[in-house]
């Protein structure tokens, strides 16, 4: 069993560990399909071999070379280290600086088998998030962590440590990047091929920035989105015997059925993969199972009846789901659902993302990797009637909106009937986005998923935070906000005190909430006072979504409501991880993909280790302004009026902060006349 002191001592290489098979009691990621040429496997391998010394080539390229084979790359699992992965205490973890620990507390947890989606691939969600490509980079990476100084900034590329660079004590301790390539190279082959030859990686959002958190960290969100759809759509506030329907039980997916207890719903969520489900199902998160489809509806039926809270899982296929409740309707006229979504891991459909209803799950594995174009086409007829199912039941007054999982983009690319307007942004269907037509006012509002984790791993540090940012909220509002900043703070309210009965925590210390930037301020500085004063019993890491006000260009999803026809440019993304950077974040990370996939999305996020210092206090005053008022100014000048108002509030509120406002034209028949069309 290796040590934590073991693991910062580098490559164990002397001797080499012996061979390992990966477990095949714990799930792991499906087999990819790089599609190599004979020289571009050559390449793979020798490219793997660099981080050994050529004594060990012979002995490690023919186990490197079956990896490469079987299973599409090489993830070395040789090295995989003989330690329980876990989000370890601070103060256990060896380490010159402290914000290194911080960071290397955060990868840790990023990699717990409680967590993680495919451990022993180094996949935390989204079927293919990596943290790194190999076990190798991680050995490294935890040495160069281990042995930073002050001064110096450790450089991720795409999963590979190019090494220790001396920068400043100002300066990020760590920059990371993940799949920044070419433009016209961001194809969904061209990464297949590079991610098999070592050479780039999918870190998703979170998952390659080293700041998941759990499924917690979509919770709240969805909580947000289920709560706001109701009210908007269904107009109510009480939610009890409503019956939601969706799909997923991974990574983020995993949410759902918490999300929907906490709303008081019925939540009905789909899953193909038995393990997926025995884990939300044995860590609470799903109250019942089922997978048999005629109980499943009897139990719908009586939770509808009784106006019960229910979160029930279902092992099977959701477009059987979907065309049953349709058969429902035709046959007994009960309309069993109000609200539906999706969040199959659709921007990857073809390699594990979605599962085409036609064959079994098992089925499914082995084909998508021995004959690919068939399953290919399987998930494009799935896909097809999963449409036309949600479609009838739409027709009947069921609320439908797509969770920005690429699942209507990739739906309407099988040709089934989603309504897509090709219009400038060709980024409207017939169901909107949820950013479209629910979180997107939040975002103008500067609110968005903000988070932090207590490295030292107690409980009570994590109760203590939830205190002082219910005061801090309260507080807030009491010195007066508009009514519709005061609901959000409300809501966050609300969410914090019942954090701990929800027994949201899986893995590491850690909390989520909606907030703009004065609360994020507020909440930030309090807690670096509570460290310097010891209230706290270590540092606390302030992070957040990439999915938030400024972190994400996402032409479908958190940039689906900008109409300027700016929403495929990635400026602000860009932008965003530079200005963190500068400002003060302890580390950074800019990505290709995310959410949506790879080649649809950039974006970013940070990470801000509070240690109790003035410094850090100054750091995080400037660095949480810019990280929520950069999204709020650009979406201002796209032409959001509230984002414009809310850009407003903040330059009342700091004067050194000065943003270029649109002036909107008023009589938009003066454009017809000037290009000669009125």
């Amino acid at each position: 069993m290796s040590s934590l002191k073991e693991i910062c001592e580098g490559l164990p290489l002397d001797p080499l560990p012996p061979r390992r098979e990966r477990d095949e009691s714990v799930p792991h990621a499906p087999v990819r399909t790089p599609d190599l040429s004979p020289e571009e496997q050559r390449l793979a391998l020798e490219n793997s071999l660099r981080y050994f010394p050529p004594n060990l080539h012979e002995t490690l390229a023919p186990e490197f070379a079956d990896e490469l084979q079987n299973y599409g790359h090489i993830y070395m699992y040789r090295f995989l280290p003989q330690i329980q992965m876990r989000a370890f205490p601070i103060g256990e973890i060896p380490a010159r600086n402290r914000h290194a620990a911080a960071i290397m507390h955060m990868i840790l947890n990023n990699l717990d088998p409680r967590v993680a989606q495919f451990p022993q691939e180094l996949v935390t969600y989204g079927g293919n998030g990596q943290v790194l490509s190999n076990w190798a980079q991680f050995w490294l990476v935890m040495k160069y962590l281990s042995e930073m100084t002050d001064d110096q900034t450790l450089v991720m590329n795409s999963g590979h440590p190019l090494g220790l660079f001396p920068s400043s004590t100002s300066a990020p301790r760590l920059v990371i990047t993940n799949g920044m390539v070419i433009p016209n190279y961001s194809s969904r082959q061209d990464y297949e091929k590079m991610f098999a030859l070592g050479v780039t990686m999918y870190g998703q959002m979170t998952a390659g920035s080293y700041c998941y958190i759990g499924p917690q960290g979509i919770v709240h969100g969805t909580t947000l989105t289920i709560l706001n759809a109701a009210r908007k759509h269904l107009g109510i506030t009480d939610m009890a015997g409503k019956v939601f329907v969706t799909s997923g039980l991974g990574g983020m997916s995993g949410a759902q059925p918490k999300a929907a207890a906490i709303c008081g719903c019925i939540g009905l969520v789909a899953e193909v993969s038995r393990e997926a489900l025995d884990k939300r199902y044995k860590q609470g998160w799903l109250m019942q199972v089922t997978d048999n489809l005629d109980e499943c509806m009897a139990i719908l039926r009586q939770a509808r009846k009784q106006k019960r809270t229910l979160s029930l899982g279902y092992h099977g296929n959701v477009v059987d789901i979907w065309e049953r409740l349709v058969y429902e309707y035709e046959n007994t006229g009960d309309m069993l659902v109000d609200l539906g979504s999706d969040q199959t891991s659709c921007h990857n459909p073809y390699l594990g993302g979605y599962y085409p209803v036609q064959i079994s799950y098992e089925e499914a594995l082995t084909t998508m990797h021995e004959d690919p174009i068939r399953f290919k086409n399987l998930v494009q007829e799935s896909l097809r009637r999963h449409i036309a199912a949600i479609n009838k039941l739409a027709d009947r007054g069921m609320y439908f909106w797509d969770y920005g999982n690429a699942f209507l983009l990739e739906a309407d690319r099988a040709g089934a009937d989603v309504g897509r307007q090709q219009g400038l942004n060709g980024t409207l269907f017939r169901y909107p986005s949820y950013v479209q037509d629910i979180m997107g006012d939040i975002f103008s509002l500067g609110f968005g998923p903000f988070r932090w984790v207590c490295t030292s791993g107690d409980p009570s540090d994590l109760e203590k935070t939830d205190e002082i940012t219910t005061s801090i909220l309260e507080d807030i509002i009491n010195k007066g906000v508009p009514e519709g900043i005061k609901q959000q703070y409300n809501d966050n309210i609300r969410w914090i005190k019942e954090a701990k009965n929800n027994k949201l925590v899986v893995g590491s210390q850690a909390r989520i909430l909606y907030s703009d930037q004065k609360g994020r301020i507020a909440i930030a500085t309090a807690f670096n006072d509570a460290v310097a004063e010891r209230k706290l019993k270590g540092p606390v890491v302030l992070s957040r979504d990439h999915h938030d006000v400024s972190g994400t260009d996402s032409p479908f999803r958190e940039t689906s409501n900008i109409y300027d026809g700016s929403a495929f440019t990635a400026d602000m993304a860009v932008q965003n991880a530079i200005g963190d950077a500068f400002r003060g974040a302890t580390w950074v990370a800019l990505h290709n993909g995310g959410g949506v996939g790879w080649g649809e999305v950039i974006n970013g996020g940070f990470g801000l280790v509070l240690d109790g210092s003035e410094e850090v206090r100054q750091r995080a005053e400037r660095m949480l302004a810019w990280d929520v008022s950069n999204g709020v100014a650009r979406r201002c000048w796209s032409g959001n009026n509230r984002a414009q108002e809310t850009i407003c509030r903040i330059m009342d509120d700091n004067p050194k902060l000065k943003v270029t406002l649109p002036h909107h034209v008023e009589d938009k028949t003066i454009l017809d006349k000037a290009l000669g069309n009125a």
